[in-house]
């Protein structure tokens, strides 16, 4: 149901986009909106995970680099049968995580700073699983599609109130028609984009945990992520709203607007799906990813504090 359901959202999302097409010129401006849209995406196909990764500043790492972060994704993309995507780290004190690339071959795992140190091993495993899940669904490819539909209809749109505003009735939406079309439509697209993206999450978080064989790791690191996204600012995201719903809390702050149209599920609502799935799996759930009695408790990367040794400046676990 969650396919068929993102499948409709999507059709919804394509027709409206030929919608605006139409109001402005008819059946060819119709053709001539899904040939953009067809060449934005096939643009974005080769380039999204690029473009994002360079937008948050991300820096690959590896095993020589940070080796129990790349050891945790590589144990958890085999228990996915996953091809060992790559692994990045963004410079960012806001706990979040996101996956990006078109397939599940040319795939890419985020995570921040500040999730890696706030975050016990177990779970930022359930996170990391959870992205794996996306990546997995395919959701990165969908979810890059979907935005860049929704920006070609927010682009259509004003351009047919420059364009169309002076038409009539009959040959064109006219200029009420061309105002409203500039309001309700980016609405219409936003509200067809948030719906599939929250559609996604509930069915990567099922599948997360099921990775991970534990579904409250996913749950107690959605709650520490949810309290601490509130609280320390994301200044890139901020600055690239499209890009929220990309990462597995929204990084908004919550100001103004960005309580209006949530780019999530109800964390509440997700933790209540996990418990069930949790009660479900029971005794028959998979065993603990990389159970390991010596780890500590806080600090995932082998200290409890953020500073250095001999007190100097904080460093990550690549460094």
């Amino acid at each position: 149901m969650n396919y068929l359901r993102t499948a409709m959202l999507l059709a919804g999302l394509t027709a409206l986009f030929m919608g605006v097409g139409y109001l402005i010129g008819g059946a060819t401006g119709a053709m001539i909106a899904l040939v953009i849209a067809a060449a934005t995406n096939v643009f974005t196909y080769w380039n999204s995970d690029r473009m994002v990764l360079s937008m948050y500043g991300a820096h690959q790492v590896d095993r020589a680099s940070a080796p129990e972060l790349v050891g945790l994704v590589a144990e958890l993309a085999g228990r996915a049968g996953l091809p060992m995507p790559r692994v990045f780290v963004m410079d960012e004190p806001q706990p979040n995580a996101f996956a990006t690339g078109r397939n599940p071959e040319n795939a890419a795992v985020a995570v921040t700073v500040g999730l890696m140190n706030q975050l016990s091993r177990e779970e930022l495993a359930g996170v990391i699983a959870h992205e794996l899940a996306h990546i997995k669904n395919h959701d990165t490819l969908l979810m890059t599609i979907t935005a860049t539909i929704a920006g070609a209809i927010s682009m259509l749109a004003q351009f047919g109130m420059f364009f169309g505003g002076h038409r009539d009735n009959n040959s064109g939406p006219g200029i009420v028609g061309s105002i409203l079309m500039m309001i309700l439509a980016p609405l219409g697209a936003m509200l067809v984009q948030m719906a599939i993206s929250r559609t996604r999450e509930y069915a990567a978080d099922d599948l997360g945990a099921r990775i991970a064989g534990q579904p409250m790791w996913l749950a107690s690191a959605l709650v520490k992520i949810e309290g601490a996204a509130h609280q320390v600012p994301n200044f890139e995201a901020e600055r690239n709203p499209a890009t929220a719903h990309m990462f597995i809390i929204n990084p908004l702050s919550g100001h103004g607007v960005d309580n209006l149209f949530a780019t999530h599920p109800s964390t509440q609502n997700r933790i209540a799906a996990l418990q069930r799935l949790a009660a479900q799996l029971g005794a028959h759930a998979a065993p603990s990813v990389g159970a390991n009695e010596n780890y500590p408790p806080q600090g995932p990367w082998g200290r409890s504090s953020s500073r250095g040794p001999s007190n100097g400046p904080a460093r990550g676990p690549w460094g």
